[in-house]
């Protein structure tokens, strides 16, 4: 028994079960593991699953049908990047919802070497410049048009050159570092259809793409994230192999991916964003999941449907999502048995959407995701088997490889355990700047690598995080400090409320009812065009 309990140990104790002593002194906490971190590539990762399982699904598009095991994934080559004249550290924006080419394009830009820009689906004309200018896209990759957003209308308005260029030939004064467009569902003046693109790459090329393999190196920048641009305009997060690689390992250890047997999520976050691209795309290629995706937009029936058809074992959503999901008329028809888990992350979720979650859909084992951007995304997360309420009042435990402090805002000390403070993160999570913006790289990432989160948060002993808001969501009343996620919270105790938000930074005055949010793609209310909404509204 002595000699089982020695091997059995540090499996468990470090992978897959919560910390049963308090440890921590003061506000820092330092994630231990007994996993070392990984040093492959995104495609040397990629390629050893393949080499594992490849006759196991990787990806399930419900809408289109489609299927593809890994060996048939690994398939569709990355030499056509290459042939049509794109090459290493060139930047490439991939515009466009769930589909197949966007998870195509990940992996084929990683194993060339070029650098993904995700660029968000919503976005609209001048949006779109600011990011593709920002960065400094050499190429795009696009449907024609999904529901209202029409891309190679709006590409054609940026850059009426396409017009009368040859593809790959693009010379724009608007945006003068584009050159190539790939459009993946049809042709298009001045553009590559993507099937044709696939096709170009030679033997030549396919040497060439062997000869590059030699040289990356994990530490390369390989995506650019914008950050969700709620408030303000979005800056370019730059993440490296070794950022992501690192982030989906270890989101897996926790989950307990690299145990369970059979794993399929249920995907209906944007690829576009973090949550999706790495909790998705990334975890399927570190520990080879099958990762079901139920429609190209968000559509909470779709994602029942696509559990229940699928036999998914794990689903991830915003909070958002989840109230969706929760609300569909024929939740009750539906047999979510498959289920044993899921991820809530994206913004903060209230305590008794949690537990409805784990009592009407019945997913046991839920967790709570937190992270940012900027850290590749996950820096806390929560373990399947932690007591409903550290489920419901934490943002989970700090992660492997992680370090995290919380301080005083305005002296920069570490507070004492369970006080609020501003919340620090560094290691291996922390992205490499803001793509050509030190001056915003500086005010976020300190001299010895702290990246300042900007949320107000505490630390108890176990290493568990709560987050209490965003520091300039503050509140100050007769002394005391106030933050909307609290009263939120508490109105989210109340049956008849499905949904609440607080609209202003004030002390709320108003109570207005409404049949939903302004969201983001990633399910993130966008609290400036609430409070515009409520103004106009009142009449403030």
């Amino acid at each position: 028994k002595v000699l089982l309990f020695v091997y059995f140990f540090p499996f468990f104790f470090f992978s897959n079960v919560p910390p049963s002593i308090p440890t921590l002194t003061t506000s820092y906490a330092h994630g231990i593991s007994s996993h070392s971190l990984l040093s492959g590539t995104v495609d040397q990762c990629l390629k050893h699953t393949v080499e594992r399982y490849p006759d196991r699904e990787a990806l399930v598009f419900m809408q289109d049908g489609m299927r593809k095991t890994f060996a048939q994934f690994y398939q569709d080559t990355a030499a056509g990047l290459l042939a049509v004249g794109l090459k290493r550290g060139d930047r490439l924006g991939m515009w466009g919802p769930n589909i197949y080419e966007w998870i195509l394009m990940q992996f084929a830009t990683a194993k060339a070497g070029i650098i993904l820009v995700s660029v968000n689906p919503a976005y609209q004309l001048q949006e779109a410049e600011f990011a593709l200018r920002k960065v400094q896209c050499n190429a795009v990759v696009c449907p024609t048009q999904f529901k209202s957003q029409k891309y190679c209308e709006m590409l054609r308005q940026l850059c009426p050159e396409m017009e009368m260029a040859s593809p790959g030939g693009i010379k724009s004064s608007r945006l003068p570092d584009l050159h190539t467009v790939i459009v993946t569902d049809s042709q298009q003046p001045g553009a590559f259809h993507l099937k044709d693109v696939m096709q170009a790459g030679s033997s030549q090329h396919l040497q060439q793409l062997q000869d590059l393999q030699k040289n990356l190196s994990c530490d390369d920048p390989i995506n650019i994230q914008f950050t969700s641009g709620t408030t303000g305009k979005p800056k370019g997060a730059t993440l490296t192999h070794h950022n992501i690689v690192n982030n989906a390992y270890f989101i897996g250890m926790r989950t307990g991916y690299n145990w369970r047997k059979n794993v399929r999520i249920c995907l209906p976050v944007p690829l576009y964003h973090c949550f999706g691209s790495v909790g998705g795309g990334m975890v399927m290629a570190v520990h080879g999941t099958t990762v079901v995706f139920p429609s190209s937009g968000y559509d909470g029936h779709a994602n029942l449907v696509a559990m229940e058809k699928e036999k998914c074992t794990f689903v991830y959503g915003t909070p958002t999502m989840f109230i969706d999901m929760l609300s569909q008329p024929d939740l009750a028809k539906i047999d979510l048995s498959s289920v044993e888990g899921g991820i809530s992350a994206g913004s903060p979720c209230p305590p008794e959407v949690i537990r409805k979650i784990i009592n009407i859909m019945g997913i046991k084992e839920m967790l709570i995701g937190y992270g940012t951007t900027e850290n590749s995304p996950v820096t806390f997360c929560g373990f399947p088997i932690d007591s409903v309420e550290r489920k419901t009042e934490t943002v989970g435990c700090i992660c492997p490889h992680t370090e995290a402090k919380v301080v005083n805002p305005t002296t920069g000390v570490i507070v004492p355990v369970g006080a609020q403070g501003e919340l620090l993160i560094r290691g291996y999570c922390v992205m490499l700047e803001y793509w050509k913006d030190d001056e915003k790289t500086q005010e976020c990432i300190t001299k010895d690598r702290w990246y300042k989160t900007g949320d107000i948060a505490s630390l108890d002993a176990y290493g568990y995080c709560k987050i209490e808001g965003r520091i300039k969501d503050l509140i100050i009343r007769g002394g005391e400090n106030i933050y909307p996620a609290e009263i939120e919270q508490f109105l989210h105790t109340h049956p008849k409320i499905q949904e609440a938000q607080i609209a202003h930074y004030k002390v709320p005055r108003y109570i207005t009812f409404v049949q939903g949010y302004p969201l983001t793609v990633t399910g993130k209310i966008q609290k400036h065009k609430l409070r515009e909404q409520a103004e106009k509204l009142l009449g403030l």
